[in-house]
């Protein structure tokens, strides 16, 4: 490894002076000023902390995801952060994007600085220009600022890295060689960074590819370094010689102060080898300038060497010892329950994803499968192991667990494996929805096993955006984004929201946001309430069905039985419920038939919420504005706002069909305030069947089984039933041992059933 010093500042001055004329240095940063490159923007930035009295450092870059080329990056005041005690955590910065012209342009500026400023103009100033532009003369080597030079410290004594300082020195060949034997894996834990740093640059020199300094992330709390992402040599498209290879080692910092392989991508796209003969060229220090944790710009840069890598097969996230503690559990259910299922998915001869559901979970599936919540939020942190679960709505208004797996990676080959399976053990019943991340992978996985299914996107990783925008924009960008997002009602009221906020706030040219305008449907409210979601909100996120017990995070000698323990916690709210359900009548409020109808009907929890719509709809006037044979319209709104909620409901008289513009019945499966209200103008005593949804209702789990053609085999219909018939008798048992009177009543009707059954001879 070669590392070079070089005068304070020689690498900026010398790396791009193209289109320097072009620059206004006496003016100000605003939102919309453009630049050739990055590099211009650099210079400008410095050249305004210079006038105000601060200095700048390179802060966090942003790749694209489609080719990995830099798309955007941050320039901030030197005491930004908490890492050192000079340091104030000062929020100033500048950030640049990369639009669809080729030009660099300010997307964010936060002027204000929590600190005192001085004019230290003659501590790293550039030379100045009358007019006050900074004269930067490419023909020079050096520019007017205090003769100073980094030391980088190269010593056998590694010092302790708390904050994700990379310290940089030659491996000596033994080093390099005992440390390349070590395969990297996902779970392996350095003390510091450099650590991580070294151990992976002599995996990549023993097998043939180099590695640079990739994005690092700093905690919004203290500022402190999170993560760090060591990449391929060949990652990214600056260069000709790159080829946007996405192989990468990321590390992520633990309460403990250790560093934990989170993230692990072994596969090139591009031949390895070559380069393990000779030594490679060394990269211009801006290649590097904003992925290594140097202080202030104006500091002295380094370059290191590269080494290029083999190719190798997909990566795997799960442990070997999981498969067989795994196995011999499975192996242990289905011996005690015929309905358990599990498959595992096998790559080139290796173990790769697993899949499992017991009996019970095959069977609420048959009457809850109609919306599926794919929960791989694991991903959120640094994961042990990538335990995802697949979750349905049942009766109650309670997650219900429809299947668990362990994910091998995240690519679309392991997803459609996964979405394959499960469909496979459900017996090819497709849901009508599929809550789920809105990575690529698992949207193309989706619309291949899914073809008919709704996709809509998960919010963690929406809402963590979504946060991030407020945090840089404010509060008042806050509140017209939720306005535009949640409020709007129709198609044109959203687009022009939309752009008024893009104008308003400068932000035309955020990627994200064009991500998301092109998505809107999979998330946007208004765009999802035509489809059945069973009413799970639009703006919160679902708690994950295992709660704190069991996470990504969970140790392998833990994890069965805090499975086991969780799903029984669940399952016994799940007999609460029925029990509940079963031996309590809610009180009625209104002398509404259909209150009462409803009551007999519905579970506890969705009878309340047809209630509290029949409650409101007294609280809204309806008006028929069309008529047409057996078809009417109504006008609903809300008594004493004439410009607010207003609603139309259509009836056909023929054969009672009834919609509303709200589409509450559509998503949520129980009839809204402003259909109830025509009801009452239509002096309607009853729901008609087709409004009263059968998986809302007291029996949704009872003996209902569609046509036995569809089950892949008798042995999973008869399991099926079981479970069903097991379900029943221990809710006929909860109710019949309350007291002596019901015992003896549930044992003369288990008797005479017996006799029916022929238990009896």
């Amino acid at each position: 490894m070669i590392v070079k010093e070089h005068p304070v500042g020689t690498e900026l001055v010398m790396s791009n002076a193209i289109g320097d004329e072009e620059i206004d240095f006496s003016c100000d940063p605003y939102i919309g000023l453009e630049f050739f490159n990055a590099d211009d923007a650099l210079k400008f930035y410095i050249s305004y902390a210079n006038r105000m009295g601060f200095k700048v450092r390179i802060g966090q870059l942003y790749r694209s995801r489609t080719n990995g080329s830099v798309s955007s990056r941050r320039y901030v005041c030197s005491k930004e952060g908490h890492q050192l005690s000079s340091r104030t955590g000062c929020p100033a910065f500048i950030r640049v994007q990369l639009n669809d012209s080729g030009k660099w342009v300010v997307d964010h500026f936060h002027k204000d600085h929590n600190h005192s400023l001085e004019n230290e103009s003659e501590n790293f100033a550039p030379t100045l220009q009358s007019n006050g532009a900074a004269a930067i003369d490419s023909s020079t080597t050096e520019v007017t600022r205090r003769p100073r030079k980094k030391k980088i410290e190269v010593a056998n004594d590694e010092p302790i890295c708390p904050f994700g300082v990379i310290d940089f020195k030659r491996l000596r060949k033994e080093e390099l060689e005992g440390q390349a034997r070590i395969e990297p894996h996902v779970g392996q834990e350095f003390n510091t960074p450099n650590e991580a740093y070294q151990f992976y640059h002599a995996h990549a020199a023993y097998l043939g590819f180099g590695i640079r300094i990739g994005q690092l992330f700093r905690s919004k709390n203290d500022g402190l370094i999170t993560s760090r992402r060591f990449v391929c040599s060949k990652e990214g498209f600056q260069h000709p010689s790159r080829v946007g290879c996405r192989a990468y080692l990321r590390i992520k910092r633990q309460p403990s102060g250790k560093w934990v392989v989170d993230r692990l991508e072994k596969d090139h796209n591009h031949d390895l080898g070559l380069e393990k003969e000779h030594k490679t060229k060394i990269l211009p220090a801006s290649n590097i300038l904003t992925e290594v944790n140097t202080e202030l710009v104006n500091d002295d840069i380094f370059r290191i060497d590269n080494y290029p890598v083999l190719r190798g097969g997909r990566q795997n996230h799960i442990r070997s010892d999981w498969y067989n503690m795994l196995l011999e559990y499975f192996q242990s259910k289905q011996a005690e329950d015929t309905g358990f299922f599990y498959s595992m998915e096998v790559d080139n001869g290796n173990c790769m994803s697993i899949f499992w559901a017991d009996g019970r979970s095959r069977y609420s599936c048959s009457q809850f499968g109609d919306v599926l919540i794919v929960d791989t939020s694991y991903r959120k942190s640094v994961y042990m192991v990538p335990f995802s679960t697949f979750v349905g709505v049942n009766h109650h208004k309670q997650p219900v667990l429809l299947g668990c797996a362990l994910i091998a990676d995240e690519s679309e080959e392991s997803f459609t494996w996964l979405f394959q399976t499960w469909l496979r053990a459900m017996s090819g019943r497709q849901p009508l929805s599929v809550i789920a991340d809105q990575d690529v992978p698992i949207q193309r996985a989706i619309a291949k096993v899914f073809p008919v299914t709704y996709h809509r996107f998960s919010l963690w990783q929406i809402n963590a955006k979504e946060q991030e925008l407020a945090g840089l924009m404010g509060n008042v960008f806050t509140k017209d984004y939720e306005k535009c997002v949640y409020q709007s009602q129709t198609v044109d009221e959203f687009d022009t929201a939309w752009n008024a906020l893009l104008i308003k706030y400068g932000l035309k040219d955020n990627t994200w946001l064009k991500e998301m305008y092109e998505k809107r449907a999979s998330w946007v409210p208004f765009y999802l309430k035509g489809t059945f979601c069973a009413g799970i909100p639009m703006k919160e996120s679902m708690e994950s069905f295992f709660g704190g017990l069991l996470n990504g995070q969970t140790p392998l000698v833990e994890f069965i039985p805090r499975y086991e323990r969780g799903l029984e916690r669940r399952r016994e709210g799940e007999r609460k419920e029925d029990f509940d359900t079963s031996n309590f009548q809610p009180f009625l409020q209104t002398k509404e038939p259909i209150e009462e109808q409803c009551r007999r009907l519905y579970t506890l929890a969705i009878f309340k919420i047809f209630q509290k719509e029949l409650l409101q709809c007294y609280s809204y006037l309806g008006f028929k504005i069309y008529e047409e044979g057996p078809l009417s319209r109504y006008l609903v709104r809300k008594c004493g706002h004439d410009d607010m909620e207003k609603y139309v409901v259509t009836f056909n008289a023929s054969n009672l069909d009834t919609s509303c513009s709200c589409q509450l019945f559509e998503y949520e499966g129980v009839l809204c305030r402003h259909v109830l209200r025509v009801f009452q103008i239509l002096e309607l005593r009853e729901v008609p069947s087709r409004y009263i949804l059968h998986r809302w209702t007291r029996n949704a789990e009872d003996g209902v089984f569609p046509d036995r053609e569809s089950w892949s085999s008798s042995q999973e219909l008869k399991s099926l039933m079981l479970w069903s018939l097991r379900e029943t008798a221990s809710k006929y048992i909860d109710a019949g041992a309350s007291s002596i009177e019901k015992y003896k009543l549930a044992y003369e009707i288990l008797r005479e059933g017996g006799r029916k059954l022929c238990w009896h001879r």
